[in-house]
């Protein structure tokens, strides 16, 4: 049931991805051109996303547990620290100079667009690039810490 739902889920993400023209990497970057052909459609999609996450949210978490799961699991870390900025900004970054935003590049995979593919190439490359870098950082601090 669990699989089922999540393909449900993302089933949905991809279609209002698809629908609203955010697969488009040029309708994207459009958002981001001010002084020339701005295009205001990604802060109307943001903003009904967030408007359904709110409500979604309220309630969500009026239940004891989730359907799925014995109980929610939300971040404990409310600090920003460097690890998130620097995140944020990464993907920030990513996404001004690519067009695409990593949940929005998968429903993208299916117009064959070579640039989805390159841009989903280095995103995993990142992603183990990112957890190499952390393994190393953590048996580092382990060993200066031991000597």
């Amino acid at each position: 049931m669990r699989l089922f739902l999540a393909y449900v889920i993302g089933l949905v993400f991809g279609l209002g991805i698809s629908i609203s023209g955010m697969a488009n990497p040029a309708k994207v970057l459009n958002f981001f051109d001010f002084a020339g052909s701005w295009d205001p459609s990604l802060a109307f999609v943001m903003g009904g996303a967030f408007v359904v996450a709110f409500i979604g949210y309220r309630l969500v978490f009026r239940r004891p547990a989730p359907l799925l799961a014995p109980r929610f699991a939300v971040p404990g870390n409310t600090r920003l620290d460097a690890k998130l900025l620097g995140g944020a900004a990464v993907f920030g970054i990513g996404w001004g100079i690519s067009g695409f935003c990593p949940g929005g590049s998968l429903p993208a995979l299916g117009t064959g667009n070579t640039e989805v593919y390159i841009f989903t190439g280095a995103l995993l490359a990142g992603i183990i690039a990112a957890k190499l870098l952390m393994q190393f950082t953590i048996k580092w601090s382990s060993a200066r810490a031991a000597a």
